[in-house]
């Protein structure tokens, strides 16, 4: 495995690359790591892509301590990496609170990216009651309670390696956590603001068992509404990250994907 690296404003972003052909670049959600896709990778890879798994700034091998975790700095770190590679039109894939990144590196700059992909992202800024909120401001302040909380997001089943996975991913939030905090933090303009502004294909991914929404499926429809033509498919026995729990049904929706977005 080669970690290489593309500067940023204010560090450094870690990407490993796999495979060759038509460039798809994957971003993970808060707190996780270019790892989170070690079960996808292969399968697009198989199927004819180079893939490009990313550190989002403050995450795994990425530079610990940014200015700024906001959606639109993402997505331009993601252009960053695209532009390293030889330039697009790249797919960009984000997971969670990277899909909102996606949304505007599209619009930022549409000659990168032929298309995204939003694998469970959140239409609206959840409203806690002060009780949820006092135990988000726990898990996102402790690598233990967030690698207990990230646990109950697969209810369906977990992959047989998650364990291992889970005790490296909170190994490297140590000293991190505020650029966990940072990825999720209200900011405006909210990604939907720009979604009209998007002119690439789109697909929404969600699993229907995602316990982060009270429906998913009435979540996904939002999602692809926010677009000017977006499709939403949704991954079954899966929760919050369908690329972990049901990978071969994710890639064989996104490979579907990816391929009709080359003919179009």
């Amino acid at each position: 495995m080669t970690v290489s690296q593309v500067s940023g404003d204010g560090g450094t972003i870690a990407y490993e690359v796999h495979g060759t052909g038509p460039l798809v670049v994957l971003s993970h959600g808060m707190g996780e790591n270019r790892a989170a896709f070690r079960h996808l990778v292969p399968l697009l890879v198989a199927a004819g892509y180079r893939v490009a798994a990313v550190d989002v700034r403050g995450h795994g091998d990425s530079s610990p301590r940014w200015p700024t975790y906001a959606p639109a700095a993402v997505g331009s770190d993601l252009l960053a990496v695209v532009r390293t590679l030889g330039g697009g039109p790249a797919t960009l894939v984000g997971s969670s609170s990277s899909g909102a990144a996606v949304v505007f590196a599209a619009a930022e700059d549409p000659a990168l990216v032929g298309g995204i992909v939003q694998v469970s992202p959140f239409v609206k800024v959840p409203g806690p009651n002060p009780l949820m909120r006092a135990a988000q401001a726990a898990v996102l302040r402790s690598p233990r309670l967030f690698g207990l909380f990230h646990r109950t997001l697969f209810p369906c089943g977990r992959p047989a390696d998650d364990s291992a996975y889970r005790r490296e991913m909170v190994a490297k939030l140590r000293g991190r956590m505020a650029a966990v905090r940072g990825v999720v933090a209200p900011v405006e303009p909210h990604w939907t603001a720009r979604a009209r502004e998007v002119r690439q294909p789109v697909l929404i991914l969600m699993g229907t068992k995602d316990p982060d929404f009270p429906d998913p499926g009435a979540e996904a429809r939002a999602a692809r509404r926010q677009f000017a033509v977006a499709e939403a498919r949704m991954i079954a026995d899966s929760g919050h990250y369908p690329h972990a729990d049901q990978p071969d049904a994710t890639a064989a929706d996104l490979v579907e994907f990816l391929r009709a977005t080359a003919r179009a």
